[in-house]
C-alpha cells in the first residue's frame, strides 16, 4: 500500500465517504497509523472512538452491546500500532510503516485472541469499555 492509498483511505474514513466493504482489518490500521504520523491535531486514542461511530452510522451500522464499535479492540490495536511505531525512525513514511505491521502478528485479524479469551473480548461491557487481557497483557 502507498502513501497515498493510506492517506486516501484515512481521508475517506474522516469525510465518512469509506464504504463499508472497504473497512477492513487493514484499513482500520492503516487510518491509525496515518493519523498518528501526519494528523498530529488528532489523537487517535482520545478521537478515534467517535470518529468509528460517525463512519459506522454513516454506512448504515448500529453502534450497540453486539456491533459496531469496540473500545477494547480499538485501544488495543492503537497501542500496538503505537508500540510498532516507536521501533521505527521517527520520519517513517506511512507506508513504510504499513509494511512493517503487514510483517507482524498484527497482520492477522486474530492477533487479539493471543491476549484475550473470545468469551471476553467479544462482551458488551469490552464493547463499551477497555477490558485488560485475561490471557497475557500487551506488550510494553
Amino acid at each position: 500500500m502507498t502513501d497515498e492509498d493510506i492517506r486516501a483511505i484515512a481521508d475517506a474514513f474522516i469525510a465518512r465517504t469509506l464504504p463499508k466493504a472497504d473497512w477492513t482489518h487493514d484499513a482500520h490500521f492503516a487510518t491509525a497509523l496515518w493519523l498518528m504520523l501526519k494528523r498530529p491535531d488528532l489523537r487517535p486514542e482520545r478521537d478515534m472512538a467517535a470518529m468509528i461511530r460517525r463512519h459506522n452510522e454513516s454506512v448504515g451500522g448500529v453502534n450497540d452491546d453486539n456491533s459496531g464499535y469496540h473500545e477494547t479492540i480499538t485501544q488495543a490495536s492503537l497501542r500496538m500500532a503505537r508500540r510498532l511505531l516507536a521501533n521505527l525512525p521517527d520520519d517513517v513514511a506511512p507506508s513504510v510503516a504499513f509494511a512493517a505491521l503487514k510483517a507482524s502478528p498484527l497482520s492477522d485479524k486474530d492477533w487479539l485472541f493471543a491476549y484475550w479469551s473470545r468469551s471476553a473480548l467479544m462482551t458488551p461491557a469490552a464493547r463499551r469499555d477497555w477490558l485488560e487481557p485475561d490471557i497475557k497483557p500487551l506488550p510494553a
